[in-house]
């Protein structure tokens, strides 16, 4: 029963942006502190990419079961992986942007901090929501709705 709980409404498409998020930020995090190594290049993922297939899979989810309630099934692209359990894996790509310093480093601190703190919120704001909802089960199941 909590199987089908736990994979109806947003649960699951939250479930995935926090796992994406917190391996964004560790991938940012890295990037923060190699900003000083010589030939370090700067690498990341594509949000607009994850939401294009997180989109998608909300999509194929409703055309498969005529509503809110199953797995997501997130596909596979060239900067995600599935791993075991459905776990999201991030293929990171050498960033294109910024110019390289005189170190031969990509470095671009003020965009690796605009992308930390937005990654940052946007975890914060899934697993908020995700508490809501788990929250809201819980208060169901004891009956004190």
């Amino acid at each position: 029963m909590f199987d089908e709980l736990s994979s109806s409404g947003s649960i699951p498409a939250l479930e995935k942006l926090i796992g994406f998020a917190a391996q964004r930020q560790r991938l940012l995090s890295h990037n923060i502190a190699n900003i000083s190594t010589p030939d370090f290049r700067q690498m990341d993922v594509s949000v607009k990419g994850f939401q294009s297939t997180l989109r998608q899979a909300i999509l194929e989810r409703r055309e498969r079961t005529g509503g809110q309630a199953g797995e997501l099934n997130i596909q596979e692209t060239r900067e995600i992986a599935i791993g075991p359990g459905g776990r999201l894996i991030l293929r990171p790509r050498t960033n294109g942007t910024g110019i390289l310093a005189h170190d031969r480093n990509n470095r671009d601190l003020e965009t690796l901090m605009k992308d930390l703190v937005e990654n940052a919120a946007t975890f914060r704001l899934a697993s908020d929501l995700l508490k809501s909802r788990m929250d809201l089960i819980r208060a169901a199941i004891s009956e004190r709705v």
